[in-house]
């Protein structure tokens, strides 16, 4: 206990504090907590709130528990980003085009490549009119293949094309109405 003498001569004796330290991080905790409501950035804010009970279990504090603001699996996310793109058939499409030689065989797929695919048709082109032909007598088996592979329905039609030939249609050798020169390429 200490005494402490008053102004008008009497003395007092006084007890220390419990909240009191002479460590000055007291002094140090009041200055915060004065300029804490001063700052422009907590006059924008306004007075702080207590949530109430569960309003913190909301996804608005972390815990030890995942939630959607923890980092995700690259996997998963490209996942989500093609559901919500509706992009899955095209990207099956696109494999299909990129594993060829394993649902034709690579006899076939030596000579023919597909070009495109839009609303169920799948458009092949082929390096020459042999090969074309051959592959529209395959279009069933090659048709069941792709269909096992994508899903049931998703190729309904496989357009058979054949090699990209010079035109006869300009030039000093071409005639009006003529049938040009045939087949002569393959």
């Amino acid at each position: 206990m200490t005494t402490d003498e008053r102004p008008d001569g009497e003395a007092e004796k006084s007890t220390p504090d419990p909240e009191h330290s002479d460590d000055g991080l007291d002094l140090a905790r009041q200055v915060t907590r004065a300029v804490a409501g001063s700052t422009p950035a907590a006059r924008r804010r306004g007075p702080r709130r207590t949530p109430p009970p569960g309003e913190a279990r909301r996804g608005r504090v972390s815990g030890a528990h995942p939630d959607d603001r923890d980092p995700q699996l690259l996997g998963g996310e490209v996942g989500r980003l093609v559901d919500r793109g509706g992009w899955e058939l095209q990207l099956r499409i696109r494999g299909v085009f990129a594993r060829w030689p394993e649902l034709v065989g690579d006899e076939v797929a030596a000579h023919c490549t597909p070009e495109s695919f839009a609303d169920g048709r799948l458009v092949v082109r082929t390096d020459s009119t042999a090969w074309a032909t051959q592959l529209k007598m395959l279009i069933p088996s090659v048709l069941r293949r792709l269909n096992e592979d994508l899903g049931p329905g998703t190729v309904t039609v496989l357009e058979v094309l054949g090699p990209h030939l010079p035109t006869w249609k300009k030039g000093r050798r071409s005639t009006r109405d003529g049938r040009g020169p045939r087949d002569t390429y393959g």
